[in-house]
């Protein structure tokens, strides 16, 4: 049976310096991650960014390859690096609504925003990914069905789909559901542990799903790319290596590495 490949995010490592996050991760069998551009790591906005070489150093001497940015959410922004790491995706989200306004102005607004950011994606030979996200976070994509809505009202091929384990929960949809509605535009996997009280993100084994179950249901549909550990939770601040590595462990442990 082949495996989608395990990738690691520096978002809980954010109290370490970024060289720390790489090379915790080469030690803990990872070779290869989302990268998080929060401004402590990488200072990313409309004017400039901070210089890339330190980042790409890091990245080749650790040998922890960079697959995908995630841009501080939940409003994506509409430039990015990903092309000058070599990365070949970017996460996106909806944005989100003034409380007070139609859900179906902002949806306007969203869609807008996504297209162009495809465009200037795709130019570049990069793929955005849209995750939904929890309604604590935004009202306009929660679910598999809004995440197909917008990707069909974007209508551009650099738009993809991205499965979170958390939000897809929350929503109450399945594995089952994303591929059953998106198919292979099904792209890039959050994957994460759920608690029974909803909290997500969660390292592996820190929850009550059964991410054997996941991994293997991931594989049943046929999906070959890579699962992010979107680990991020207050309790792995003071220690994100080890949480980092228990995912590595529980990880290996069911494709009997």
């Amino acid at each position: 049976m082949s495996y989608p490949q395990l990738a690691v995010m520096n978002i809980s490592h954010r109290y370490f310096d970024l060289e720390e996050f790489f090379s915790s991760a080469s030690a803990s069998g990872y070779t290869c991650c989302e990268l998080w551009t929060g401004a402590m790591h990488l200072y990313v906005d409309c004017h400039g960014y901070d210089s890339l070489e330190q980042v790409r150093e890091l990245s080749q001497r650790y040998g922890v390859r960079i697959v995908g940015l995630c841009p501080e959410q939940n409003n994506p922004k509409p430039w990015n690096i990903a092309a000058e790491l070599g990365a070949e995706q970017v996460m996106v989200s909806s944005g989100w609504a003034f409380l007070n306004e139609p859900i179906e102005d902002a949806w306007g607004r969203s869609a807008s925003m996504l297209r162009a950011i495809a465009e200037h994606a795709g130019e570049r030979g990069v793929r955005l990914v849209l995750e939904a996200l929890q309604p604590v976070e935004s009202m306009v994509v929660n679910s598999a069905a809004d995440t197909k809505r917008m990707i069909e009202a974007v209508d551009h091929p650099a738009l993809k789909a991205c499965l979170d384990l958390g939000a897809m929960a929350v929503a109450g949809d399945t594995i089952d559901d994303y591929f059953d509605l998106l198919g292979d535009d099904v792209a890039h996997v959050h994957f994460v542990d759920v608690a029974a009280d909803g909290t997500t993100h969660l390292a592996w084994g820190d929850g009550d799903r059964d991410m054997r179950a996941d991994l293997d249901r991931l594989v049943a549909r046929g999906y070959r790319g890579v699962v992010s550990a979107e680990t991020y939770d207050w309790r792995y601040f003071a220690n994100p290596a080890a949480a980092d590595a228990q995912v590595m462990a529980e990880y290996r442990r069911a494709i009997g590495a």
